[in-house]
């Protein structure tokens, strides 16, 4: 279904983002599995008492006949990290609070005999808990651990919580321009246990001519009973990966 992306869970913590410039960035994907387009509007913004990040996912695989017409599935996610004790030895450690919540559909538009058209909800999830943050001397290598209580509106899961780790290489293998970053999400969504990885790799081919918001690269989405997939697909663990764009504002 929708992607979950990475950009600012990878640098969404305090003590980083005073390091980092406040970013907004676009992304385009192309599914190699599902053979459609998904666009990504992210935006991680510090201050000094912690940092906010966002992003707004698009599938467009709404079809009219065998045409693309329109996007088929929206998802949004906002979250907030609060920190206002960075100077003190906690300063690793943020209070997190953060909002999930989208919709899709299935099917052609027309309606086409033998054909089924459908809309579903992705639940409003309300999230909130703790972030702590680790890095190289450099801030150049990350590593988020998260532990978030995660209630959703109109589903009872057995044990509300998710839990998170999010990773960051810069220049990997010295290579200046190479990030290799990703995330790996475990959460609890009625009686199922879900899990959500997607690694990513990016290089900022743009350096070479001045074009230094430019990145290549791509991602794999590693998940397991997420979304629907094992319906659509057969399976509970799929492996679905992506060539992608990213331009920085």
């Amino acid at each position: 279904m929708l992607k979950k992306t990475i950009l600012a869970v990878a640098v969404a913590t305090l003590a980083f983002g005073q390091l980092a410039k406040a970013q907004t960035n676009f992304q385009v994907f192309y599914d190699l599995g599902r053979k459609h387009v998904t666009t990504t509007l992210e935006g991680f913004y510090n201050d000094n008492w912690g940092n906010t990040f966002f992003f707004i996912d698009y599938d467009y695989n709404a079809r009219d006949g065998k045409e693309i017409i329109s996007p088929n599935n929206t998802y949004f996610e906002i979250a907030r990290c609060l920190n206002f004790w960075q100077n003190t030895p906690l300063g690793g450690l943020s209070l997190q609070v953060e909002y999930n919540g989208g919709f899709g559909t299935w099917g052609n538009l027309n309606g086409l005999p033998g054909t089924d058209y459908g809309a579903f909800p992705v639940n409003n999830a309300f999230l909130f808990g703790l972030d702590y943050f680790f890095h190289s001397k450099d801030f150049k290598n990350t590593l988020n651990l998260k532990v978030l209580y995660k209630h959703f509106l109109g589903l009872k899961s057995n044990v509300p919580l998710q839990f998170t780790a999010v990773w960051g290489l810069q220049d990997l293998f010295t290579l200046k321009g190479l990030r290799f970053s990703g995330f790996l999400d475990v959460w609890c969504e009625g009686d199922k246990v879900v899990v959500l990885s997607e690694p990513q790799l990016w290089y900022a081919v743009g350096q070479w001519f001045g074009v230094p918001n430019l990145n290549l690269g791509g991602e794999i989405e590693l998940s397991y009973n997420f979304a629907g997939l094992e319906v659509s697909t057969g399976k509970k663990f799929n492996v679905l990966p992506c060539l992608g764009a990213k331009w920085v504002f």
